[in-house]
């Protein structure tokens, strides 16, 4: 995977998105271009499935570099997200030295406290150098770790660096590309934030969703792709839902009702796919029946504007 130059404006930034198939707005081109040229973290926050980690994912491939992911959950420590000791080798080593005579206390913990017995977790990989120059860093989904792993990234953004009692200060030749992603299933600390660039990555507009349908799903109906996008947009405007159906779910739904065969949406058979789009009982259950069939009939409005479109 050869390396790709950085953007060097926001057009281009649009562009390279572009490339891998991301349809992005100018607003988040902005901001990515600045976080690249500037060198700074770049804090995600929104709902899930609105694309949050595909970001991260485009950049690795688009510009030719190592993707690193940090996936965050409730526990996370130093041992499982930077580094640990592999004691098994260092007993192994202690063992040996001693058969050899060698107990000097001194020279003994220089021995075993060595790289050569580091094992490097995703934050120590990530400040390492590359063929391919800095990776891209995705730290997936922070609002689940706990404030004090959240406490300890902050020396990480901040200096590309990571404190070893053992070895001193590992820091980065280049910092690499941090990408942070976040649920907002509780607040991030301030003093984290500061040391980022930020955006709110929102669902998209209709128009925008469907271009991502036909980019995502070209098997799917043109009219169908319309239907399930206006489905779905005016399901997030008027229905009170548990949880509202991300862009990944608008993508699963119209595979699913693509490999059915479906060429535009029927109240029945969108009825008994709507676990496709929807993850709660409750919802499905507000929305099945007479309530989706009455849905199809206001968004059928448009029908014969999207049956002159051209398929794609």
């Amino acid at each position: 995977m050869s390396q790709t130059p950085l953007p060097a404006s926001i057009d281009d930034t649009l562009h390279l998105m572009d490339q891998a198939g991301y349809v992005a707005d100018r607003s988040l081109a902005t901001v990515l271009h600045l976080a690249l040229k500037m060198k700074r973290p770049l804090f995600l926050e929104g709902e899930a499935g609105v694309g949050k980690t595909e970001i991260a994912k485009v950049l690795s491939t688009t510009l030719g570099r190592d993707l690193i992911r940090l996936q965050c959950y409730e526990g996370l420590d130093i041992a499982s997200a930077v580094y640990e000791w592999n004691y098994p080798a260092q007993m192994v080593e202690i063992r040996v030295a001693e058969a050899a005579g060698d107990t000097e206390h001194q020279e003994l913990s220089k021995s075993i406290f060595d790289e050569r017995f580091l094992i490097k977790r995703p934050v120590l990989q990530a400040l390492e150098p590359s063929l391919n120059g800095a990776p891209v860093f995705l730290i997936d989904e922070l609002d689940r770790a706990d404030e004090a792993f959240e406490a300890f990234l902050l020396e990480v953004l901040a200096d590309s660096q990571v404190s070893i009692p053992e070895l001193g200060t590992v820091k980065a030749d280049e910092p690499p590309i941090v990408i942070i992603t976040t649920n907002r299933t509780r607040e991030i600390h301030d003093a984290l934030k500061r040391r980022c660039l930020y955006h709110w990555v929102d669902y998209p507009d209709a128009e925008r969703e469907l271009e991502i349908v036909r980019r995502k799903v070209p098997g799917a109906a043109e009219r169908l792709a319309h239907e399930v996008v206006a489905f779905v947009q005016k399901l997030r405007a008027d229905e009170d839902l548990f949880k509202q159906p991300g862009v990944a779910e608008t993508l699963d739904w119209a595979t699913a009702l693509s490999e059915l065969n479906e060429i535009a949406l029927d109240p029945d058979m969108a009825s008994d796919t709507l676990g496709v789009l929807l993850k709660y009982q409750d919802d499905i259950e507000r929305v099945r029946g007479s309530k989706v069939r009455l849905m199809i009939d206001e968004i059928r409005k448009d029908v014969p504007q999207v049956q002159s479109m051209p398929a794609i």
